[in-house]
């Protein structure tokens, strides 16, 4: 972190916890006017134009799945965003196979949720439940290691499994919950680290606690190019074919679905909100609701008044919640208070301190992008 005077956007809520935002003389961000640039395709399109892109996706899902059990495949982890992509998917018409990944980590609401889902639809689903003591052996090397990223290892192991479904039942398209709307704008290079980078996860394993991956089902830039390039298996931002909105999903999901929200964005795991409501802020200075909320404010579906007002607060329900995830994530973790307060005092460490595949993914990537569009 730089010595830089504090400033926030004026048109969204990013700031300088942000290293390498930079501002206009009207005080706006480039976080937001990249964002806009980039995303305006999405945002304005004309809804004839969006319905007919719609339309053509879903034919080509049905056609590519013919024969098959299912047609897609769509991740769930008990979240608004990949929730409303099943239901989507149902109503019009696709044969999805419903997947989750436990990490040993999910909220019984988390569960709750995909329950009631996944019967009131007659989807099937598929839940792939990770080894804890592997897992919880990774997530101390990437504590011991004081890098930033600890969810690399849910991540990674996500897009690994469902890339696995896809290849067992012969499905080219994995239906995600990533979208433009809510979660669209950039984030910030230094708040999370590449999500396939398999090398890095090993790496790091071996070198606190001499850790082999032997069920962990991890995935790297070599796996993700036979999926996509060899395969043509794609995974699609399913949500920016519909206006969708939040909010609005959410109540629908409510009314319909016995569905029960969560506070911030991911807090469906234990773990995560854990992470992001007080590892991330505490230890790395990185408040993850700022980019969400921004990413908000610019689609019109958040008052910047009110996500000022909210980032003045803790990022939790209350104190007392706060208190009893970190009893629960203490004893799941079997830390004292003291290692406890010993990792957040500690410097950060960065990811490409440890061997990484990121930089070889990059330079991959163009060619990637250009095999995948033939």
């Amino acid at each position: 972190m730089t010595n830089r005077p504090y400033q926030v956007c004026s048109r969204c809520v990013m700031d300088t916890s942000a290293p390498d935002i930079t501002f206009e003389k009207d005080g706006k961000c480039n976080y937001c006017s990249d964002f806009l640039k980039r995303a305006n395709h999405i945002l304005l399109e004309d809804n004839a134009v969006k319905a007919e892109r719609l339309r053509a996706f879903v034919a080509d899902v049905k056609n590519r799945g013919r024969g098959s059990a299912y047609d897609c495949i769509v991740g769930v982890s008990g979240g608004v965003d990949s929730s409303w992509v099943l239901v989507n998917a149902v109503e019009l018409g696709l044969r999805p196979l419903a997947v989750h990944m436990d990490n040993g980590w999910n909220s019984e609401l988390a569960q709750n949720n995909i329950a009631n889902l996944v019967t009131k639809l007659g989807v099937p689903l598929y839940t792939h439940v990770i080894d804890w003591q592997e897992y919880r052996s990774l997530m101390q090397a990437f504590f011991d290691a004081d890098v930033i990223d600890i969810e690399l290892l849910y991540d990674n192991a996500m897009l690994a499994v469902n890339f696995q479904q896809a290849a067992k039942f012969k499905v080219q398209y994995i239906l995600s919950g990533a979208n433009t709307t809510s979660e669209g704008m950039a984030m910030p290079r230094s708040w999370a680290w590449h999500k396939y980078d398999k090398r890095n996860i090993q790496t790091i394993g071996r070198s606190f606690g001499n850790i082999r991956l032997n069920s962990f089902p991890a995935i790297g830039t070599y796996g993700r190019i036979w999926h996509e390039v060899i395969r043509k298996r794609q995974w699609v931002d399913f949500l920016d074919y519909l206006n969708y909105n939040k909010f609005e999903s959410m109540s629908n999901l409510v009314l319909n679905y016995e569905y029960k929200p969560y506070p911030y964005k991911h807090y469906e795991s234990i773990f995560t909100r854990f992470y992001q409501g007080h590892i991330l802020p505490t230890k790395f200075t990185v408040d993850k609701r700022r980019l969400h909320f921004s990413t908000l404010i610019i689609t019109g579906q958040m008052d910047r008044k009110n996500a000022l007002n909210d980032l003045l607060q803790i990022p939790y329900v209350s104190q007392q919640a706060l208190e009893q995830d970190k009893q629960y994530f203490l004893k799941k973790m079997n830390w004292t208070v003291d290692q406890f307060n010993e990792y957040l005092s500690r410097r950060r460490v960065e990811h490409d301190h440890y061997k990484s595949e990121r930089k070889f993914y990059e330079k991959l990537s163009k060619f990637r992008h250009k095999l995948i569009d033939k």
